[in-house]
């Protein structure tokens, strides 16, 4: 959607298809980040986005075992945004797509499934796609494969990920908030396990961390086992984990980190999760991808006007936006390796013995070190800004 706008905006038609017929739904890690605020500012959306009425978080805490620390402090950013704001992806999908419908050059089809890749010769020629219970072909100059890390687009084309393992899995679930609970972020890491909590106003968005593969163990313990659980990691919310009704309540995230080695070939570029899944550590997967469209808007609009770009192209893309995958996801692998160091099982409780991390104790007596987290989150390794012919006022 980002990418699509800039590009219709620079004067190239551009056709975005969704598989849905609609975008309300529950895309549960949903942040917007202080470079993406600034992206839409840039783009002229900046009061628009700010009428949706986003929680703002400006500070991010961890509560350990030993006590409750601030993590990361947004108020130290450089720049006009200090924050991430909360905010459900439907919220922002749809404000891109009302500023594209503005654009003579942008097209959204919805309920259109690309299923496969056309090609001529060597060369991706455009896309195959269900709509309405019929197939349909769309040739392009250019297919850019923004389908996510189970990319369809992708695994048409023959480009293999490498991957990387992961230790983790993740368990999410809502329970009530009340107005005298903590606002914003929080983060509950005991010997292992993490339980993050995102402010949704009247109700907490929740992602329990679990060591990868023992989903159906927690699950084969019981219902109330599991509320047991959240209950002895975070007592305060003892009171209202029965709102957990049944198992269908918590969806499973089999989490994945990987990337292509390649992400182009003549006539298709991969961007956002199609060419590096990221792990939710840090919550950075979709700034990420935002940061790679505006990039790739800026790297593609001209030649794209001229008709169809050269492989070199789509090259300097991948050129521009693979050290900050490369380092964002070796981060995280840093953080899996931290979350498992003692593995928190299913039934056991935290130790109110344990000291904290003297990594953590450093950014007490420091508070400046706060800083430096809060920039990787929300602004990232390297931000891109919206290309000058993308650009409105607000």
């Amino acid at each position: 959607m980002m990418l699509g706008l800039m590009l219709a905006r620079g004067g190239v038609p551009t056709t975005v298809l969704e598989k849905h017929a609609d975008f309300l739904r529950d895309f549960r890690g949903d942040t917007v980040h202080a470079s993406t605020l600034t992206v839409l500012d840039e783009l002229g959306l900046g009061t628009a986005f700010a009428r949706i009425g986003a929680r703002r978080v400006e500070r991010v805490s961890v509560q350990l075992d030993s006590g409750t620390y601030p993590l990361a402090d947004l108020r130290r950013l450089p720049g006009p945004h200090r924050e991430i704001a909360m905010v459900p992806q439907w919220d922002l999908l749809n404000l891109l797509a009302e500023a594209g419908e503005r654009e003579p050059a942008f097209t959204l089809v919805t309920r259109a499934e690309a299923i496969d890749l056309t090609w001529h010769g060597d060369r991706v020629s455009g896309v195959v796609y269900r709509h309405a219970g019929e197939e349909h072909r769309l040739t392009a100059d250019l297919v850019v494969a923004c389908d996510g890390r189970e990319s369809t687009v992708r695994r048409r084309s023959g480009l293999r990920t490498r991957s990387f393992g992961v230790p983790m899995d993740v368990l999410w679930f809502r329970l009530p908030r009340r107005p005298e609970d903590p606002a914003g972020l929080l983060a509950r890491v005991s010997r292992g396990r993490m339980l993050v909590l995102i402010d949704r106003q009247d109700y907490f968005q929740i992602a329990l961390v679990i060591a990868k593969g023992s989903a159906g163990e927690i699950r084969a313990r019981g219902l109330d086992a599991f509320r047991g659980d959240l209950a002895g990691l975070l007592p305060w919310l003892a009171d209202r984990v029965d709102h957990l009704s049944g198992w269908e309540d918590v969806a499973t995230l089999d989490v994945k980190l990987n990337r292509l080695p390649r992400w182009h070939l003549d006539g298709l570029l991969c961007l956002g999760d199609a060419a590096h899944a990221m792990s939710p550590v840090g919550g950075v997967g979709i700034n990420l991808a935002v940061q790679d469209a505006v990039a790739a808007a800026r790297i593609l609009g001209p030649a794209l006007r001229g008709g169809r770009p050269a492989e070199s192209v789509l090259r300097r893309v991948q050129r521009r936006r693979w050290l900050p995958t490369v380092l964002t996801q070796t981060g995280q692998r840093i953080g899996h390796r931290a979350l498992i160091a003692s593995r928190l099982r299913p039934g056991e409780r935290p130790d109110p013995t344990a000291r904290r991390p003297a990594v953590v104790g450093l950014m007490q007596r420091l508070p400046r070190l706060q800083g430096v987290p809060a920039y990787l989150v929300a602004v990232g390794v390297q931000p891109e800004h919206v290309p000058a012919y993308a650009r409105r006022d607000a």
